[in-house]
């Protein structure tokens, strides 16, 4: 069971999530990060990074979020590697989806 960057990202790309990753399984989207499941070896390192509480198992995405599984297992084999810090999008902190 992978990692899985769901929509409180989009708009905020926060990356201490990659750069503390240990075998680069973040992908570089536009305006978020995605996880390539099968380089995921669930060790959850990322998750207590991001800021913006949007990574979970994959058994405990969100149900409004479901939707991001299936976004980080395919658009993650036609995005680049990410695995070092960059700016986020935002200066501000992103404001953390409320469920």
């Amino acid at each position: 069971m992978a990692y899985v960057v769901t929509e409180p990202c989009r708009g905020c790309k926060y990356t201490y999530c990659a750069a503390v990753c240990p075998v680069e399984a973040f992908r570089e989207g536009e305006d978020f990060v995605l996880i390539d499941p099968e380089v995921c070896i669930d060790c959850n390192a990322c998750r207590k990074e991001c800021p913006a509480d949007a990574i979970f198992p994959e058994d405990e995405v969100p149900t409004v979020w479901k939707d991001w599984i299936r976004k980080n297992d395919l658009e993650s084999k036609t995005l680049p590697m990410i695995r070092d810090l960059k700016q986020p999008l935002l200066k501000e902190p992103c404001n953390i989806n409320s469920l």
